[in-house]
């Protein structure tokens, strides 16, 4: 379907509008980030404005939650070196399974026991496992999520990376942990990248002559991989169950694995084979630093239109649950992350 792009150009200024001073306000704060502070930012604005009425601005607005989302996440893909991540993160892998695992295990038993709506089920636990706002943003238009429980969802991880970066590095010096051991930890137990070099960062600054800031991003980027095969499973699992749907209620159809597989997910592949590629060839992994930092942008553009599109009040009132998935999910990873370590002999 075509887009009439000249209705959706006045809610995508907006939307870069708020995300400008989110942006820098992230560079100042980054153990906080620009995405959180343009999905507050957007809350606050949509409770002052009222939510956005269809028409001139939602159709931008819209748009930006959606498709800009997605185009954040395959420009993502250039800033992955697939031989890079494939040679340092070898090490990191039995670890980074066992704590995917154990976050999408543990988010699906709760999402049983404490009879949570799928969608943001799913948000926390993949967030949680994978690489926080990144996974979050790469799953929500696969699961056709709502604004308000992408917000959710954000907000949960958020409070928990903050909490991980400070809390982290002293837990490492307690526990004696050799630098290589607490970025393998900060790496494989911390969601949002920004979190990670938050925690990295400090380590490296109370132990001198430390590299953990290296290992930590690397082992970071390792997890990011595995958006593409969840997403993808996530994807048939949501195209099965409106088959079925739509066969119940007589509809004919059948299973498609083109239009369940997230097309947005194939490209951000594309984009780390090109990246891989280049760099094989001599370039200049720096060449791809603008479309990284793009892609920033565009979810922090993307947070601020899912923040104009949030009841703030609908949003407290149902937080308890989503809080206590997240903060579960949170010791459980730290928890397994440790215990793997100790088991391989790493730490």
């Amino acid at each position: 379907m075509a887009v009439n792009y000249r209705s959706i150009v006045p809610g995508i200024g907006i939307c870069a509008a708020i995300a400008v001073p989110c942006w820098f306000l992230g560079e100042a704060l980054p153990v906080i980030g620009g995405p959180v502070f343009a999905i507050l930012l957007g809350m606050l604005i949509a409770v002052w404005w009222g939510q956005p009425k269809r028409g001139t601005v939602q159709d931008g607005i819209a748009f930006t939650a959606k498709k800009i989302l997605q185009y954040a996440v395959i420009l993502l893909g250039f800033g992955l070196n697939l031989v890079q991540i494939a040679a340092v993160g070898a090490e990191s892998l039995p670890i980074i399974c066992s704590t995917i695992a154990t976050a999408l295990i543990v988010g699906y038993l709760l999402y049983k026991i404490l009879h949570m709506e799928s969608a943001i089920a799913t948000l926390i636990a993949v967030g949680s496992s994978i690489c926080g706002g990144s996974a979050i943003a790469a799953t929500a238009p696969v699961i056709h999520a709502k604004d308000e429980e992408v917000a959710q969802a954000i907000s949960v991880i958020f409070l928990f990376n903050v909490l991980a970066a400070l809390i982290f590095p002293t837990l490492g010096n307690a526990l004696g942990m050799s630098n290589e051991g607490f970025g393998l930890f900060a790496g494989t137990a911390v969601n949002d990248t920004s979190s990670v070099t938050a925690a990295a960062a400090a380590w490296d600054g109370m132990h001198p002559g430390s590299n953990a800031l290296d290992d930590a991003t690397i082992v970071k980027l390792t997890r990011t991989l595995a958006i593409i095969p969840i997403t993808l499973v996530l994807g048939i699992l949501v195209a099965r169950r409106e088959n079925a749907a739509g066969a119940h209620d007589g509809a004919l159809g059948s299973f498609s694995l083109k239009r369940a597989f997230p097309m947005f997910i194939l490209f951000f592949l594309l984009a780390s084979v090109v990246t891989t590629v280049a760099v094989a060839a001599g370039a200049d992994v720096a060449v791809f630093a603008p479309l990284k930092t793009l892609s920033k942008f565009f979810i922090v553009m993307a947070m601020a239109a899912i923040g104009l599109n949030t009841d703030i009040v609908k949003l407290v009132k149902s937080g308890g649950k989503p809080i206590l998935m997240g903060l579960i999910c949170w010791i459980c990873i730290a928890a397994v992350s440790l215990a793997m370590q100790s088991l391989l002999g790493l730490w």
